[in-house]
C-alpha cells in the first residue's frame, strides 16, 4: 500500500507496509536495479514516498512515468520519526511512517524546466561569490605593498588597470604578473555572470508566468524566474501567506500560555529567493516617493513609522502573496488591490 525509499547515491533501503500497517518488504536495492524491483513489487497506484533530497525529483518523474503516486517530504519532518539508530533501514520505515500522517507537508515535485531555470541561477550565484572572493583577495594583496583598493566592484575594476600602468606605486614586476593574472580571472568570471544573465533575460521573456509576475514593482527577469523555478504550481499553497511563510518572511513565534510573541522573520525556506524579493523591494521603496499609486503610498508611511528595512521586507512579503496570486489564478497584476 505504501512504500518509503531511503535514496543514496548506490544503494537504495525500501520499506513497504501492506493495509494493515505491517511490515511486508524491506529491502536493499542497487541504483540500476530499484526502479524495477520497484515496477514488480508494488502495485499500480501504490504511493511511494522519499526525502527532498539530491536527485529525488528525477526520481520522483521516473516513478510518476511508471503510474505511481509519489509524495516528497522536507527531511526536517522526517527526523521525528526515526526509530533508535540511524540507519538505511531506519530511515526509510520513518518515512514510510512520516508519509502515513493525514498533516504531513509534502513538496511538490520540479519539472525539467523548473530544474534548468534553477540551475542557472544556482550556476550565477556560485559565478558571484567566486567573484567576490577573487576581489577580496585582490584587495589584501595589494594593501600589503601600500595601495588602498575601492570598496564597490565597479570601481576595483577601473584601479585595477591604474595599477598596473603605474610604475612609481612600488609594485615588483613579480606582483605585477600575478595581479594581472586576478584580473584577468575577475573579466572571466564577469563575462561568465554576463552569459548567465542573458540566459535568464531569455528565460524571463519566453515563460509566460515570468513574463506576468515582472508586472509586480520590484520585480525583474532575475526574481521573475527564481519564483517559476521554486513555486512553480502555486496550488501547493493554500493561500498566500503559506508562500510567504515558506520563503521565511513572516514572523517566528515563540507564544505559550494563550500570549501570542511574535519575533523577527523566522528566514526559512530559500534564502536565495529571499534575498532577491527583500533586495527588490528596496529598490521599489527607493523610487516610490512621489509616485500616487496605493501601494507606493502604503510602502511610504509604513517606512516613515518604522525602520526602512522592516518596510522592505514588509513589502517583500507582500510582493510574495502578489505572486501566488497571479501564479495560482493566472491574472495579471491588479493595482488597486496591491495594497488592499
Amino acid at each position: 500500500m505504501r512504500i518509503g525509499v531511503d535514496l543514496a547515491k548506490n544503494v537504495f533501503q525500501v520499506h513497504g507496509v501492506d493495509r494493515q500497517e505491517r511490515p511486508a518488504w524491506c529491502r536493499r536495492l542497487s541504483r540500476d536495479r530499484w526502479l524495477q524491483a520497484v515496477k514488480e513489487a508494488a502495485p499500480a497506484g501504490c504511493e511511494i514516498g522519499m526525502e527532498s533530497c539530491g536527485g529525488a525529483h528525477h526520481w520522483a518523474r521516473q516513478l510518476q512515468a511508471r503510474g505511481f503516486r509519489v509524495k516528497l517530504i522536507a527531511p526536517q519532518f522526517v527526523k521525528p520519526y526515526v526509530k533508535s539508530n540511524k540507519n538505511d533501514a531506519n530511515d526509510a520505515e520513518a518515512i514510510c511512517e512520516a508519509m502515513s500522517r493525514p498533516s504531513m507537508r509534502f513538496v511538490s515535485v520540479k519539472s525539467v524546466e523548473q530544474q534548468d531555470i534553477q540551475a542557472a541561477h544556482r550556476i550565477r550565484a556560485g559565478l558571484v561569490e567566486q567573484r567576490t572572493a577573487k576581489a577580496n583577495q585582490i584587495r589584501g594583496l595589494v594593501a600589503e605593498y601600500g595601495l588602498g583598493a575601492p570598496k564597490e566592484l565597479l570601481s576595483l575594476r577601473r584601479a585595477i588597470p591604474c595599477w598596473l600602468e603605474d610604475a612609481d606605486n612600488g609594485l615588483s614586476d613579480r606582483f605585477r604578473h600575478l595581479l594581472d593574472g586576478l584580473w584577468h580571472d575577475v573579466r572571466a568570471l564577469d563575462d561568465r555572470v554576463a552569459e548567465l544573465d542573458a540566459d535568464i533575460g531569455a528565460i524571463a521573456k519566453s515563460d509566460p508566468d515570468a513574463v506576468r509576475l515582472q508586472q509586480l514593482r520590484g520585480v525583474g527577469p532575475m526574481i521573475a524566474t527564481a519564483l517559476v523555478a521554486a513555486v512553480g504550481d502555486a496550488k501547493q499553497f493554500a493561500n498566500g501567506r503559506q508562500l510567504s511563510a515558506s520563503l521565511g518572511l513572516t514572523p517566528r513565534q515563540h507564544s505559550s500560555g494563550g500570549k501570542e510573541r511574535l519575533l523577527g522573520i523566522s528566514k526559512r525556506g530559500d534564502a536565495y529567493l529571499r534575498s532577491l524579493l527583500v533586495h527588490g523591494a528596496r529598490a521599489m521603496l527607493r523610487t516610490a516617493k512621489g509616485k500616487e499609486d496605493r501601494l507606493s503610498r502604503w510602502v511610504c508611511r509604513l517606512a516613515e513609522r518604522s525602520h526602512p528595512n522592516v518596510a522592505c521586507v514588509a513589502l517583500a512579503n507582500k510582493t510574495a502573496r502578489m505572486a501566488w496570486a497571479m501564479l495560482r489564478h493566472g491574472t495579471n497584476y491588479q493595482p488597486d488591490l496591491a495594497a488592499a
